[in-house]
């Protein structure tokens, strides 16, 4: 694939492949969706995430609450968490050589894909079922500059328009809980090169809980997704050949985001049943890096 061919490849408006009513009813949702909580941190130095951060509060970053430029600082100190979060996954794919091809399935607006572009120097493709999503990424790598590497389409996760073995590495940012996970490692194992590596950042319950907790089904209503749980993940690689390297537990890392969003102007009602969930141990944010055997 030339440059010019990847750069000149349009967002399809429609999801290729079978898809269910279920997908049709995600691609709206996302389609509509113009939260200020993912906008508004973007905005701050165009990387547009779609996912949550990890790390300390820089608190003298802040400065005093009663102080005008407050709000503005905090939503600053968000996205740099956010943006923390996916240094983090980056970090875990290992070598990526400026020849490869990563696959961000999930891709939200681009910000993750834009980061491993300059992270790698490689071509990063990105798959979401929202058309708006994917037409915005690609905008955002047009005026970057980086069209030529970066580009996001429109297609189902589970049955990725790339051939066997053709990835170096892939993820999935907060994004496995809207499918089933066996079809989902499925069509990563198929896509990945023997000891290709594969990193999935998630929120799961822990089945040490006993079922998903009242805290949890709220996220599955709030976001329209079904949270799995962490023995599901790891079972669901083993069954298709994605062998865990590494497993952090990413919980304590989360809580002072959210600690920190409850006391913005961006809430969306969803604040407290993270906080509780998280603090209680029924719900657990987890980093699983994995390699194709």
């Amino acid at each position: 694939m030339t440059n010019t061919q990847f750069a000149a490849a349009p967002a399809s408006a429609v999801i290729p492949g079978p898809a269910t009513p279920y997908q049709g009813d995600i691609a709206r949702y996302w389609d509509h969706e113009a939260r200020p909580v993912n906008l508004r941190l973007g905005d701050v130095d165009g990387l547009y995430h779609h996912h949550y951060g990890i790390g300390d509060v820089d608190h003298a970053a802040l400065g005093d609450p009663e102080d005008s430029t407050y709000e503005k600082k905090l939503i600053a100190e968000l996205h740099r968490l956010e943006s923390a979060q996916t240094d983090v996954l980056l970090d875990h794919l290992g070598a990526v050589g400026t020849d490869g091809t990563l696959v961000d399935a999930g891709c939200g607006r681009g910000g993750s894909m834009v980061m491993a572009h300059q992270r790698f120097g490689c071509k990063v493709e990105g798959v979401t079922l929202s058309a708006k999503q994917a037409e915005f990424a690609n905008g955002r790598a047009r005026d970057l500059g980086i069209g030529d590497h970066v580009r996001a389409r429109v297609c189902n996760m589970l049955d990725m328009p790339f051939e066997a073995g053709q990835v170096s590495a892939s993820w999935n940012n907060e994004s496995s809980m809207y499918v089933d996970l066996h079809d989902l490692f499925a069509e990563h194992s198929r896509i990945l090169g023997v000891g290709g590596r594969y990193v999935t950042i998630t929120g799961c319950w822990n089945p040490r809980y006993g079922q998903p907790s009242k805290w949890v089904s709220q996220i599955n209503a709030h976001f329209e997704c079904n949270i799995h749980s962490r023995r599901e993940y790891m079972q669901a690689m083993a069954d298709n050949r994605l062998v865990p390297q590494a497993v952090v537990d990413l919980t304590p890392a989360t809580l002072p985001y959210w600690e920190l969003r409850a006391t913005s102007s961006l809430v969306t009602g969803i604040e407290e049943a993270f906080i509780n969930s998280y603090k209680d141990g029924s719900f657990q944010y987890v980093l699983i890096a994995a390699d194709r055997v």
